[in-house]
Order: structure tokens, then sequence, then C-alpha cells
């Protein structure tokens, strides 16, 4: 519909008289005088929407009041035959670029608290809550406060701490020195996308992986921001075993604090790693210093000791009433008065366990190819034990864990590199690394951020997502489910139709997809990097009439394409260069990073952790010395670890004191 915006005349009065009846209840509406005089005001603006066809109609109108650098939306209205057809999206849009043009450096207004429809309508439109104003309208009508920042996206907000949540109109605490953003707000403003010196404090509804709040912590990582909690602690809490690692060396405190404890159990709620009860502040701000997590329950029970049984993140939908008023005390005092502290873990530990799935169809390294490693392992007076996912029993009875088979976070091959690190282990694929390799938006906003050459590259988003973004794309293009691995979850759409299809088939999967453009190469390449050298290079060839180096619809035996190892001379310069210094933003771990030349420039694909390293494929340019490359990172790894426990025995700091079983 072809909307046409005009100043209002005396003769609107009328409809506007109707409008405000239509709309807004009896107590928030403005009498017919009071319009007259805003018509006729300098201070006012009044605007009116019409529609030509099929004849002139007024269908909307806002009132504005203009300040010297803020604009404010005294109201804002459609009539009701006119609703949810955009036109409200276009007069705010109308309104922005009034304020733009006139030099503004804001938008604020008051909304009825009670309308949350309207209220996240607003916050769609980057509308963040700056307070709430109680019985504004009337005694049990209270206003949300709100604004939005106009033509100063290079301005930071005064405070660098931000609060992430759903809905931040729920936020019922505006004296702390926070700013409370919205998910979409956080994820599409460039704000916040660019400035690495923010602290992001994500109270989402659900930090369950792939849904937004677990993507709020993964951008903020990308993004070289503070993240409290960090992807990290959110799995951690979540495994019962890296709990008990994390946890030991406050297992004496726990029972010093505890001792006059009557019962077997208690639940301890902790708030920015603060409590309620006297006794137990020194003992929650310890919990808080390793379980870094904004709200969270400690439940502990008693055998012959007290120790930790499980902890519970909290979100602020599932507080009751109570708890709400112990967050908004402890927030305001954690913003307004803490110091932060960064969380640290002791690491220490000893010899070598090589993870493995012997019924993996296709596992990182071959038979042949670990059998290289236990051989030159020992030579090297390495002890090598393989092991399997139920092991973990064992671990703390190793120097280092080397994953060799496939890993993903949703899995227990990051269960196992996260307790062998709480452990003090020398731990490849360390679990940082699997956290930053198995997701493509963390990749897709680090690249972004470390400007490195990409495919033209999009972040999609469920129920966010406008299907204008689709008609953009230069077709054919490719979509990626985030944590997709080896070609798998990773579409090919040739048209907009296509792509709507099969978005609406991985949203069900994840709240955000990647869209990459289209590049063809008839090979890709593969570099592999240890301690940030690189120590392999091959070509992996596409499989025969498909784009992809896997076609797992083949009915071959070999659903791979063909390779070539080529010596690390012969590598072009740039495709090296390109991939040491996306591996670096990683890590020093052992990567594999997948590139493609064309025409001239180099782009990076992914990086990947846990890498092939197969007898006959990566190792055929350097037979042996490949192997012993890696376990001599490895060996020298745990050294410096023992170096690192030697001094600290020397200045008596504290260390996990678990002995070998």
């Amino acid at each position: 519909m072809k909307l046409h915006f005009r100043n209002a005349t005396i003769e609107d009065v009328d409809f506007l008289v109707k409008l405000e009846q239509e709309i807004f209840p009896e107590f928030q509406q403005t009498s017919k005088n009071n319009l007259k005089k805003g018509i006729k005001s300098g201070f006012q603006k009044v605007i009116i929407v019409e529609t030509k066809k099929p004849k002139t109609e007024a269908i909307g109108a806002a009132v504005l009041f203009k300040y010297k650098h803020m604009l404010r939306i005294y109201s804002i209205g459609i009539t009701k035959e006119h609703q949810n057809s955009g036109i409200g999206n276009q007069l705010l849009e109308y309104i922005k670029d009034f304020a733009l043009s006139n030099h503004f450096t804001s938008l604020t207004l008051e909304a009825r608290a009670k309308n949350t429809r309207l209220i996240d309508w607003y916050l769609s439109h980057g509308f963040i809550l700056l307070k709430t104003i109680k019985d504004y309208y009337q005694v049990d009508e209270d206003a949300h406060k709100m604004g939005l920042r106009i033509g100063t996206a290079n301005e930071e907000p005064e405070s660098k701490n931000l609060i992430v949540i759903d809905q931040p109109y729920t936020w019922g605490n505006t004296e702390i020195k926070a700013t409370v953003i919205s998910v979409r707000d956080y994820i599409n403003n460039p704000l916040y996308q660019n400035n690495s010196n923010f602290r992001i404090f994500n109270l989402c509804s659900s930090y369950k992986y792939q849904s937004y709040g677990y993507y709020v912590s993964l951008l903020a990582s990308a993004r070289g921001q503070r993240v409290v909690p960090s992807t990290s602690t959110i799995k951690d809490v979540q495994l019962a075993n890296v709990v008990q690692s994390l946890s030991f060396e406050l297992n004496d405190q726990i029972n010093r604090v505890l001792y006059k404890e009557k019962g077997n159990s208690l639940a301890l709620d902790i708030y920015f790693g603060q409590s309620s009860i006297k006794e137990y502040k020194a003992l929650a701000s310890k919990l808080f210093q390793v379980f870094e997590a904004p709200l969270f329950t400690v439940n502990f029970v008693k055998s012959e000791k007290w120790i930790i049984k499980s902890i519970k993140v909290l979100t602020l939908k599932n507080l009751n009433d109570y708890q709400k008023e112990e967050l908004y005390h402890f927030s305001q005092k954690y913003f307004n008065k803490k110091r932060y502290n960064f969380p640290k873990l002791n690491n220490y530990r000893y010899d070598v366990a090589i993870l493995i799935n012997p019924f993996e169809e296709y596992p990182p390294s071959n038979k042949e190819a670990l059998n290289k490693f236990r051989k030159i392992a020992n030579k090297k007076g390495v002890y090598v034990e393989y092991i399997n996912k139920n092991d973990r029993d064992k671990i703390n009875e190793f120097d280092a864990l080397f994953i060799r088979e496939t890993t993903n976070v949703n899995h227990y091959t990051y269960e196992l590199s996260r307790l062998a690190f709480a452990e003090g282990l020398v731990v490849i694929d360390d679990p940082w690394s699997i956290l930053r390799c198995s997701n493509k938006i963390y990749q897709h906003e680090l690249f972004k951020k470390n400007k490195i050459r990409t495919p033209n590259t999009i972040a999609l988003t469920k129920n966010m997502s406008d299907d204008k973004i689709l008609e953009d794309i230069n077709y054919p293009a490719v979509l990626k489910q985030p944590d997709s691995a080896f070609s798998l979850g990773v579409i090919k759409v040739k048209d907009k139709a296509e792509a709507k299809k099969e978005l609406s088939s991985l949203f069900k999967k994840t709240d955000m997809v990647i869209c990459q453009e289209f590049l063809y190469s008839d090979f890709d390449w593969r570099v592999g990097i240890l301690d940030n050298k690189v120590i392999y290079a091959c070509k992996y060839y596409m499989t025969q009439n498909h784009w992809q180096i896997y076609n797992w619809n083949s009915n071959d035996q070999d659903k791979s394409g063909n390779h070539e190892t080529v010596s690390i001379n012969q590598v072009p310069e740039p495709v090296l260069n390109m991939a040491l210094k996306a591996a670096s933003l990683i890590g020093d771990g052992l990567y594999g990073v997948d590139l493609k030349f064309v025409q001239d420039k180099v782009y990076v694909i992914e990086v990947n952790d846990n890498p092939n390293i197969d007898a006959g494929v990566e190792d055929e340019i350097l037979k042996d010395e490949l192997y012993e490359t890696i376990i001599d990172s490895i060996i020298n790894r745990i050294e410096i670890m023992k170096n690192i426990k030697h001094i600290n025995l020397i200045n008596n700091v504290p260390y996990h004191s678990n002995t070998r079983k």
C-alpha cells in the first residue's frame, strides 16, 4: 500500500479525536482542545498518514514533541481496520528519517507497561528500556520509558555493561550502571558488533545449545567481548564430572562453612557472586569465580563430607518475586561497586590418552595413523593408551588427552575435553577450540571482526529475518547449519523459493543459519597448523559430478573426492598466510584450515579442530615426521605444565591434589 505522510491541519482534528477514541483507553486519550494546540504549536509535530487509493483517506497519525536534541513520540496509532499491515512500521521509519534530517540524536517515548505487544514492537525496532515509571497514567497503570539513539552508530553508551535479555521491559531495576538491551539489538546493532570493550551479561531465558542465549555468549566471544556466562561455563555446569573437578579446590572451604548445617542437603542461590546469607558470602564469591554465571543455584549434599552435587543456572523468567527482589538488590551492588575478577583454572597433570571411537565410519585418523602415533610416542618415552567414551573415570591418570574422533560441542567429546582440561591435562583438541571451530556463526563473526576474507556471508535468524534479505542474495548460495561437519547440514540452493524451503527445515534445529556465497573451485586447500606453524598442506578435490568434497548420497563406498598432498613450499604464499592468520584467531592447537583460491583471491571457508591425519593422505610428504611433530608438541606442552606446577609449589600456590590411580 502506497502511503502519504503530511503535517496535520485543523481540519484533521475530528479524525484525530476519533482515532484516539478507537485505539487508546480513556486514560490515555488526548482531548480535542489539546490536539488543536498541538497542531498549532511549534514545539509539536503532528503527522497524518493517508492512502490515496481507492480514495484519499487518513488511516493513522503520530504526535511528536521536539526538544533540543531529543524527539519524543507522544503518541502513534493506526486505525484498527489497517493494523497488522506494516503501516506502523513505515510510519516509525518516517519518524526516524525526520529525526535524522533534523539532527535529533535520540527518540524517546512512554508506552503502557501492560501493553506487552506494543513494547515488543518497539523493541523489535531497536528501542531499549530506560526505566519504569510507576502509576504514570493512573494508579496501577505504569509506563515503560524507552529510547533509541539516532545517527550515533559510532557513539558508545555511558555504561560498558550490557545486560542482554529476551524482553528488556521485564527487567525491573533501573538504578544500575548497565544498559539493558534486547537479543535482537545485540545481534544486529553495529554498535555492539564492533567494540570489544563491552562486558556482556547474558540473562536470556534459555542457554540451551543453539538457542539465542547460547548464541549471545558465542557471538560475544567472537567479538572479543567479556561475557558472563561464557559458552564454556554454560557447558561446564551441565556436566557433573566437570563440576566436581572445578570445585575440588573449594572442598575444604565448603566444609568449613557448612559444618553447622544439620541436614544432608542445601541449596544456595547466588546472584552475581553474592548471597543474602552472611555466613556464605565468601563462599558465594569463590563459587562465582569458578562458575561465572549471573544467577545460579548450588546444590550441596553431605555423606561423610559436604560436596557440590549439581549447579543449576537460573533465568529471569523462572524467578519468583522474592528471588527477583534479591536479584535486583545484588545486581545493583555488583554493577555499582564491583571490581571484576577473572576466574582462573589451575592446569596440571601427566601421560597421553588417545580418544577414539572404534565404530566411527569416518574417523579423523585411520588405524595405520593411530599405530604410527603410538609407535613414535613410545620411541620418545611416552606411553600411549587408546581410550573411549566409557573411560572418563581414568582421565586423571594421564598427562595429556589427544582426541582422534569427530568432535562436537553437544557431544561427549567436548565433555571429556573439558573434564581433562579441568583436571590439568594438556588437551588437543582443547575445549575452546571445539567451541570455536564447531560453530560457523562464531567463525563468521570472528572473521568479519578481523577482516578475514570469506565468501560473502550473512547470518539468518529464525523469526527475525526479513524475507527481503533472501531476494538480495546472489544465487546459487549455500546454507549451513552452524555446527555442520564433513559437508553434512550444508545445502546448496538455486533461488529464493528453495532457500525458504530449506531454511524452514534448518530452523527446526537451530535459531541461526549461515548463508554463504557459492564459489566454484576444482578443489579446496586444506592447510594443517599446529602451534601456529604449518605442518602439512593438501588439495581436496570435489567428488565427481558434485559440488562438495563429500557426497553422502553417492552409491560409491568412498564418498569423498581425490586428494593431493603437496610440499609446503609449493603452496601459494597468500594461502599459507591467510591460513595462519585465521587459525591464530582460534588458538594455538591443531587445526585444519579450509580455503579457496579463486581469481587470485584467497577465501577462508572455515577452521576445523580435529583435522584429518590419515596414513597415506596427510602424511604423504612428511611421512613419520608429521607424527613426530605432533607428539613433540604434546611433550613440550606437558613440560610447560610441569614447570608451571613446580613454580606454583615453590610459591605455595594450591593446585589439584588428585594423584595417579
